[in-house]
């Protein structure tokens, strides 16, 4: 995993243990959060249930150091090595000391599965990045985009030509409601059984069933009967009107103004679903009847 911040040598005897972030500086800040993480819990709590080895290197620094952690604590003093500029985190045993949740993780093939679903997600959202996904063991990579690549670029690579080619851009901003949102969605052409929906608060992955609902029932109108769209959807909120605790996993956020916001995201994609001048393109099935003589 690389970092954008590498902790300075001085930083990595503490780097791992509770509460050590860099995101807050006064109390404050906790009302204008726009990170990911922010307690300092991510890394002692994978130490804690993982072997976890740092490597960084900052622009200063004539070499990078490395350093095994357990527990939150280094388990030897640091080495210096060979390495780039920047952070990388190794991650080793997931659970080997906890077998109840080790027992609880299904089978690799599936877990893998989930892990290519967020990085593939979080790839169409941050187009300027380029991700690289690779199962152990194999050369070819699942996911790979390049760091010039296009929101677009992004969803051909990963989700298809299909899809790719149906894209509608839609983008507004709501100054009374304090957000504003980009992204593409699928046009009346483009239907899938089960709806995708890619969608980004504040940079963040997260999921509503509220707006996923609300965004279907306008689709209802253009798609054929149990199909769903293509969405990738991103909002920017104001940090003091969202609230990321709502869940362990800030998988699930809260925010003002909820209904509205989606009623004024639900009317955007309707306007620009009804101004679309792409053909529509029908299938039909035509039978035939064989007569024997």
């Amino acid at each position: 995993m690389e970092l954008f911040l590498s902790p300075q040598k001085e930083d990595m005897s503490i780097v791992c243990e509770r509460f050590t972030t860099s995101k807050l500086k006064t109390f404050e800040d906790l009302t204008q959060i726009a990170t990911y993480g922010f307690r300092g819990e991510a890394l002692a709590s994978i130490s804690h249930v993982a072997h976890v080895t740092i490597t960084t290197r900052t622009n200063e620094s004539k070499c990078a150091y490395r350093g095994a952690f357990s527990d939150g604590q280094l388990k030897a003093p640091l080495k210096p090595c060979a390495g780039n500029v920047g952070t990388q985190i190794l991650v080793e045993d997931l659970f080997y000391n906890v077998a109840t949740r080790r027992k609880a993780l299904r089978s690799p093939g599936e877990e893998h599965s989930k892990v290519v679903d967020v990085v593939s997600r979080y790839a169409v959202h941050n187009s300027k990045v380029a991700f690289t996904l690779k199962k152990h063991g194999e050369s070819l990579a699942e996911v790979r985009t390049s760091a010039n690549s296009t929101h677009v670029d992004n969803i051909r690579s990963i989700y298809g030509p299909a899809v790719a080619k149906e894209l509608l851009e839609v983008t507004h901003e709501d100054s009374q409601l304090g957000f504003t949102m980009n992204g593409w969605v699928s046009n009346a052409n483009y239907s899938i059984k089960k709806c995708t929906m890619l969608l980004f608060i504040n940079h963040r992955l997260v999921d509503s069933t509220a707006l996923r609902k609300a965004i279907e029932a306008v689709y209802a109108v253009y798609l054929p009967k149990n199909m769903h769209p293509f969405l990738y959807i991103s909002l920017e909120i104001a940090p003091q009107n969202i609230d990321v605790n709502v869940h362990p996993t800030k998988h699930e956020v809260h925010f003002l103004h909820e209904d509205s916001v989606i009623e004024s995201v639900q009317k955007c994609i309707d306007a620009r679903l009804l101004g679309s001048n792409a053909s529509r393109t029908y299938f039909t099935q035509v039978s035939s009847q064989v007569v024997i003589m």
